[in-house]
């Protein structure tokens, strides 16, 4: 064994099989191709026998993608580093118009060798399981509004109209109840659609209720209820936001949080030109939604209302004065950006990074469960 050298590996990952080359530090060496290998864990055992006498260190790398975090959690189990990369961040040459599963394993060795590869955020089990309630539960929400708009195109189509205030409330309930159709076929598509929101909500239920259940015992729950000083904040965008990106304190400045949340601008600059257009919308999709739709309650004026003292009930009170900073600023900033003009939707997205910096300010005075 060579003590002194280091060999930087890339695995193209798929269902079936993985492609594999390496590469030693020595930048005057070829890059490696040894081909395909199977998924197994016996598999994975087979090649770090192979190439663990060729050298102290063995550093592994694979882009993230459908197949997980099983391969990274095991190779960290052998005591071997793994990183899990980006794909949207890995060099690619404008030209380079041939993708084979040899070429990416090639290529993640010798960028990994170059020190080019940005590597993903990791959560352990416990964090990815809530991460997976969380989308399971946004999952069903998107389903249940799908099956709502269904039903009222399926009426509207049959002019028939709900002429009470609001939606699925208790009377608009019953007003479905009593709702008839003109021919019995267009009956059982009525209720069919009626069952299906039916089923969805009761879906919805049962897995927010399950939510709240793991989350009460899950090691950033301090972080999840100190969010929920903030106004806008309520359970679901904080476990989102929590589950999604973590602890928030992984980030040096708000900044950083801001640009993984894509919520900065986006930039095309030459010269003495600057140009900024919309939002980079890079990162994590699932919580950037959370906190632009809780960035909407910041449309009206400030006010601690009685949801957000019962949620500020119980936490140290330089928190609540942070949420209260934010409530005083993002509310007369939100004014102030549609008073000159700005469309709602870009006022709510301004806010939104603002209120994702006040989440980080928030973050770092609270102490996480060990």
């Amino acid at each position: 064994m060579n003590d002194s050298t280091t060999i930087f590996i890339g695995l193209d990952v798929h269902k079936d099989f993985i492609s594999v080359a390496y590469v030693p530090d020595d930048r005057n060496t070829d890059i490696i191709y040894l081909g395909p290998i199977g998924t197994r864990q016996s598999d994975i055992d087979k090649l770090i026998g192979r190439l663990k006498p060729k050298a102290s260190r063995l550093i592994f790398a694979y882009e993230a993608g459908p197949s997980g975090y099983g391969l990274y959690r095991y190779l960290l189990s052998k005591n071997h580093t793994c990183l899990v990369v980006a794909p949207s961040l890995i060099p690619r040459r404008p030209g380079d118009r041939v993708k084979t599963n040899r070429r990416d394993a090639v290529q993640l060795a010798r960028l990994m060798r170059s020190g080019d590869l940005s590597s993903v955020y990791v959560p352990d089990l416990e964090h990815e399981a809530i991460r997976d309630l969380s989308r399971a539960r946004e999952d069903t929400l998107q389903d249940l509004t799908a099956a709502k708009l269904r039903l009222k195109s399926f009426l509207m189509r049959r002019g028939i109209y709900y002429t009470g205030n609001a939606r699925w409330t208790p009377a608009h309930l019953r007003w479905l109840s009593e709702v008839a159709c003109p021919t019995p076929a267009q009956q059982i598509v009525f209720q069919e659609y009626v069952h299906t929101v039916s089923e969805h909500q009761q879906r919805l239920t049962h897995l927010e209720s399950e939510l709240r259940e793991h989350v009460s015992s899950w090691k950033l729950l301090p972080f999840v209820n100190a969010l929920q000083a903030l106004r806008g904040v309520q359970f679901t965008v904080a476990v989102t936001t929590i589950a999604e990106v973590g602890d928030l304190t992984r980030f040096t400045n708000p900044q950083q949080l801001s640009a993984y949340l894509g919520l900065i601008p986006s930039e095309y600059s030459s010269g003495e030109k600057r140009r900024q257009g919309g939002i980079t919308k890079t990162g994590n999709a699932h919580a950037r939604r959370a906190i632009v739709e809780g960035a909407w309650a910041y449309h009206y004026p400030a006010k601690v209302s009685r949801q957000i003292q019962e949620r500020q009930q119980n936490l140290p009170k330089h928190i609540q004065n942070i949420a209260w900073k934010a409530q005083l600023r993002l509310c007369k900033r939100f004014r102030r950006l549609t008073a000159r003009g700005k469309n709602p939707n870009v006022a709510v997205t301004a806010i939104a990074r603002e209120l994702a910096c006040f989440m980080w300010a928030i973050a770092r005075e609270v102490k996480p469960a060990v």
